[in-house]
């Protein structure tokens, strides 16, 4: 298998990659020989990024956060949904607390918050 193997072919392939672009879109048949070499080398740039820039999964804080922006909730709003108190939820924020069993799969279902970022 062939594999990107320093930062300096990781450079190159991403400047290929971003010549490519310019000639292959959305209409282009996969059997094109620019749209071919783009998946290619699209595919050897995503394994090297997931080697070398692994993407931690969100914190439970930040989901919290991160769905609050979505649903457009306050902390109170967040409080009410769980059935907690507003204090509880500021102590979640700020990290001074973790949830009960019971507020987790609350907030797994009212918040739709993944168990694995639940359960850290």
């Amino acid at each position: 298998m062939v594999e990107l193997t320093s930062e300096i072919q990781y450079e190159r392939i991403m400047e290929r990659i971003e010549e490519l672009l310019e000639f292959v879109g959305d209409d282009t048949p996969r059997y094109d020989q620019d749209m071919v070499e783009l998946e290619i080398l699209s595919l050897l740039v995503a394994d090297y990024e997931e080697k070398h820039y692994p993407i931690e999964p969100p914190t439970l804080i930040e989901m919290v956060q991160e769905r609050m922006s979505e649903m457009k909730l306050s902390q109170k709003e967040v409080a009410e949904l769980l059935g907690i108190s507003p204090p509880r939820i500021s102590e979640y924020l700020n990290g001074k607390s973790e949830p009960t069993l019971k507020v987790a799969r609350l907030m797994h279902q009212k918040l739709d918050i993944d168990a694995e970022i639940l359960l850290g």
